[in-house]
């Protein structure tokens, strides 16, 4: 199976929007009521949305794609909004990793992972960070494997009415 990775466009964002909703659906269905995770999606995942972020050169898109469809992607940007203190560094945040639930365990988290050290470490980043659900223990244990580490630090990411906390994780390089 080959993997490719390559830049979401602009024209890409009724496909990157499709796969946005799916691959968070599937991961955090059942952590909120049903009502709370759709006006999420809508708020988050809708068409313009996802255009206004692709329209802005500095967000980092990128699909992994398996004989040319995409089944996965990552997000990533220099953004100091959500955690000041990472300013110390230059730092870049980890936005998102998602793989569709059938292509897990096929080494695409991995392969997505690898290209955003590398994007890190070829422009000269000191931190990677991260927020990690509190309750996500498989993706905790995935960035540990790559030397992220729990920093302490703790953010609030309510899905609708639902309270939940992300853990920040960081590396630094």
């Amino acid at each position: 199976m080959e993997i490719t990775i390559r830049r979401i466009l602009l024209q890409d964002a009724p496909v990157m929007a499709k796969i946005a909703r799916q691959t968070f659906y599937d991961t955090f269905t059942g952590t909120c009521t049903e009502e709370d995770m759709q006006l999420y999606l809508e708020q988050y995942y809708n068409l313009p949305q996802v255009q206004a972020e692709l329209s802005d050169e500095r967000d980092m898109f990128f699909f992994a794609e398996v004989n040319g469809e995409p089944v996965g992607y990552i997000r990533f940007m220099e953004d100091y909004s959500s955690w000041a203190e990472v300013k110390k560094w230059k730092s870049l945040e980890l936005k998102r990793l998602y793989v569709i639930k059938e292509f897990h365990g096929k080494k695409i988290a991995q392969q997505l992972m690898d290209f955003y050290q590398d994007y890190a470490i070829k422009h000269q980043y000191k931190c990677l960070w991260l927020g990690v659900w509190e309750h996500n223990m498989r993706a905790q244990k995935f960035y540990g494997k790559y030397g992220f580490a729990d920093s302490g630090h703790r953010h609030d990411f309510p899905i609708g009415n639902t309270p939940q906390t992300d853990n920040w994780f960081w590396k630094f390089l």
